[in-house]
């Protein structure tokens, strides 16, 4: 008997050890990642210099609160923002995707006075009050959401429908995901974000791009919408971020100014997380991860394409969604359990998703490919 609260939809599979690309089971059975647990994993699973990094801080301090100054804070976000491209921008730190969308709305309603945002059609970011508010999926809505949050949902890269939106006034952020994750891999085109980006900074409106699972390189980018080449006021981030340990982030535009107790967090920015992320970056540029992404994932997205009954392959990098014309679940039923492979779904239940760790290589590109061919036959 499980003394767990029963709301997880499981495989009959119980994980007890991973390295790498791989996991073994209790029974000694090895099965390849690729879905990094909901695309968390980054640098592997057990990356050594991940786990030297995490000891060391232990054995200095695991924890303590904001009210003080802590060096691996300061070392992390100095690293973020140089690795990111985001030089002049600030980092607040927090525990989760959910939190970081939340903590980027409080913040743009504060900064511009307004309350209505604008977010879009399939869009997913986060399960607590405000993140909940602008996700488009009643089924995890309680009665307690929707109440006094005004959101205009838009069908994602309709020109004609933003122009209108603005046009009501009292917007205080559109918030978009530089890929949509559960969403079903559907992702504003480059065009459509410059759009946005002049818009929001014609408008004094703050433009949020929710990066939580298109972030830290897993588009083959640092993040999804560079791409496009803009440079919106805040950008959410989690994930990748720690390489399973939880931590979430927001960066933020200096024209954002800070107030005492304006945001905060217990937990946000801890010793230990920060010494995971720090691990994730060092990592990411030694090993050179974001070209990995690119050459690995134009061969896995190659080859998905030349399988038999796959309608579309969405998505960028190592963030990609097999789409079918019938839903997926005994796919990925059949190649976890006959293939030992695993995989994730969406909200869209035709769509695979791909979701491997950043540090995959050919061969197991090979593997995942001969495994769906013998699914798909």
């Amino acid at each position: 008997m499980s003394y767990l609260f029963d709301v997880y939809p499981r495989f009959n599979v119980t994980i007890d050890k991973a390295k790498g690309a791989y996991l073994w089971d209790d029974e000694g059975k090895r099965y390849l990642d690729f879905y990094g647990g909901h695309g968390v994993i980054s640098i592997g699973h057990g990356h050594p210099e991940y786990i030297s990094m995490l000891k060391n801080q232990l054995d200095n301090i695991g924890f303590y609160s904001n009210s003080v100054g802590m060096p691996v804070q300061e070392e992390l976000a100095k690293k973020l923002v140089t690795f990111s491209d985001y030089d002049d921008y600030k980092l607040f730190l927090c525990n989760s995707g959910t939190e970081a969308n939340e903590n980027a709305l409080k913040l743009a309603s504060f900064h511009t006075g307004k309350k209505k945002v604008i977010a879009f059609k399939g869009s997913f970011h986060g399960r607590t009050s405000a993140a909940l508010n602008v996700t488009d999926n009643p089924n995890l809505s309680s009665p307690l959401n929707h109440k006094n949050f005004p959101v205009i949902y838009l069908d994602l890269n309709d020109e004609d429908q933003i122009y209108d939106a603005i046009s009501h006034g009292d917007i205080a952020a559109v918030i978009v995901e530089g890929i949509q994750g559960v969403g079903g891999l559907d992702a504003p085109t480059e065009s459509y974000l410059k759009l946005l980006s002049q818009i929001c900074k014609k408008q004094g409106i703050i433009l949020i791009l929710d990066e939580v699972q298109s972030g830290f390189g897993r588009t083959g980018k640092f993040f999804a919408h560079q791409y496009a080449g803009i440079q919106p006021d805040i950008i959410s981030m989690a994930k990748g971020m720690g390489n399973g340990f939880p931590i979430g982030g927001v960066l933020i535009n200096p024209s954002i100014k800070a107030k005492p107790g304006l945001l905060g967090t217990t937990f946000g920015g801890n010793p230990l997380a920060c010494a995971a992320s720090l691990a994730v970056l060092d990592v990411m540029g030694k090993e050179e991860i974001l070209s990995n992404v690119q050459s690995v994932s134009s061969i896995l997205a190659e080859q998905l394409k030349q399988l038999p009954k796959i309608k579309k392959v969405k998505g960028k990098g190592l963030m990609l969604g097999a789409e079918f014309d019938f839903p997926v679940k005994e796919i990925r039923e059949k190649l976890v359990y006959e293939h030992h492979i695993f995989t994730g779904s969406s909200s869209n239940p035709n769509l695979l998703r791909i979701l491997p760790p950043l540090v995959i290589e050919k061969e197991h590109v090979d593997l995942f490919i001969n495994a769906m061919k013998t699914v798909l036959s």
